[in-house]
């Protein structure tokens, strides 16, 4: 068994977060321990090569806030703008093609193809095994997998996002058809 390289604390990613922490709220630890097995998983299909760690944390900070900030279904677009005006307005200097294209991807079913494909797609690899709470591993050994959550607990964050579809789409059936409708890439 291969190993997995595990960072209980990332300083930036706390930062990031410092701004949204009020429009997140009680959702917040769901969704940090969320955000910390992405970027977890994200850097092992990237052969934790530091130059992309920043990035990285960045994305995943980012990828979902629409759904707190814009009380929609249809998050990513919002996700992308509030990444991209924080990238301009701090001068953090990321590459904005590469930003919005991580966070646009995420969800796509089939792998991506294009420009930035090795970044995009070790994001959307990491957001699918943790959304299916590893039941969609993409070639990443389950033990590992289970290292991951065991560092970083679920707290319930499957649960919070049927909540969310619930309370924006009206029904958790109607809202999980704006999800599919509305964030699913093929």
């Amino acid at each position: 068994m291969s190993s997995i390289e595990i960072k209980r604390e990332r300083p930036a990613v706390d930062t990031l977060f410092e701004r949204y922490s009020d429009v997140i709220g009680d959702d917040l630890p769901a969704y940090r321990n969320h955000v910390y097995r992405d970027i977890t998983y994200a850097m092992h299909f990237l052969d934790n090569d530091p130059q992309y760690e920043p990035l990285i944390e960045t994305i995943f900070v980012y990828h979902d806030i629409g759904l707190w900030t814009n009380h929609q279904l249809a998050y990513l677009e919002p996700s992308e703008a509030h990444a991209l005006e924080d990238n301009a307005r701090f001068g953090w200097g990321f590459d904005p093609d590469v930003l919005a294209g991580a966070i646009h991807w995420h969800h796509k079913i089939t792998p991506y193809r294009g420009k930035h494909q090795t970044i995009i797609e070790a994001c959307r690899k990491a957001d699918w095994i943790d959304i299916s709470q590893g039941r969609i591993h993409k070639g990443l050994d389950k033990d590992l997998i289970t290292q991951v959550e065991l560092a970083f607990p679920n707290l319930g964050f499957q649960k919070m996002l049927m909540r969310l579809a619930k309370d924006y789409g009206g029904s958790t059936l109607g809202g999980s058809i704006q999800v599919t409708l509305g964030i699913v890439k093929w």
